[in-house]
């Protein structure tokens, strides 16, 4: 078994995250020994897992204690601890708004529909969804239409979205903005939903939310058309 931990525990710090399917990492979600020796190995280094049942993927974040120690120093630390710009940071709440609220909404619904009646009794509850599936793409161009202006301009826009690329918090795929592997790891769903669902947010995500869908129904049906002809 310490081999396998340290192979994992070495993957993870190398490519940052691990797709859940992995055999390593399905074995740290459901072997209770593995997870509690993957937890005290990445504990005695100020780490800690990084995962939810929600998530294609798992990671390894500093643990909150940690967190002073490793980034106290510098004028990014009032921040944010990735160096980024205020623009980068409202783009990426803006996509995590986007994307993975709507995305969890779809999973809870269908994780409820299985198993949930009397009369359903041996009834077991649906595996989660995960992948574009529940959270298909966005295009790039509708959240520039939106937000763009707010967030800096055009350059700004496309150099912020390209940083959280490469950080992993989006994929830029065909002119569509899709769910990064970190998206829905590296950002609590519990502190920032309730802030967004009932804040300011709210009614600018759900206008600009029912363009973008629209958009993307628009999309999907031009290709079905174009893959008919």
């Amino acid at each position: 078994m310490d081999q396998a931990l340290n192979i994992l525990v070495a993957r993870l710090l190398s490519h940052r995250f691990i797709s859940r399917r992995d055999p390593l990492a399905r074995r740290a979600l459901i072997d209770e020994m593995f997870r509690e020796s993957l937890e005290h190995r990445l504990e005695e280094c100020g780490l800690q897992l990084l995962e939810n049942p929600y998530a294609e993927y798992i990671a390894v974040g500093l643990k909150p204690e940690m967190e002073d120690w490793v980034f106290g120093e510098g004028e990014n630390w009032l921040s944010n601890n990735m160096g980024l710009p205020r623009d980068a940071i409202a783009l990426l709440i803006v996509l995590w708004a986007l994307i993975i609220l709507p995305k969890r909404e779809r999973q809870i619904a269908r994780a409820g529909t299985a198993g949930d009646t009397q009369s359903d009794m041996f009834g077991t509850e649906k595996p989660i969804q995960r992948g574009e599936e529940v959270a298909p793409g966005i295009p790039e161009d509708a959240v520039y239409a939106d937000f763009g202006k707010k967030l800096g301009g055009k350059a700004r826009f496309s150099m912020n979205l390209g940083q959280l690329a490469k950080l992993g918090f989006a994929i830029r795929r065909n002119k569509l903005i899709h769910e990064g592997p970190l998206l829905d790891l590296m950002i609590d769903y519990a502190k920032l939903a309730p802030r967004i669902i009932d804040g300011a947010l709210a009614e600018v995500l759900k206008l600009s939310g029912t363009r973008i869908a629209v958009e993307v129904e628009s999309e999907a049906e031009t290709s079905d058309i174009e893959e008919s002809i």
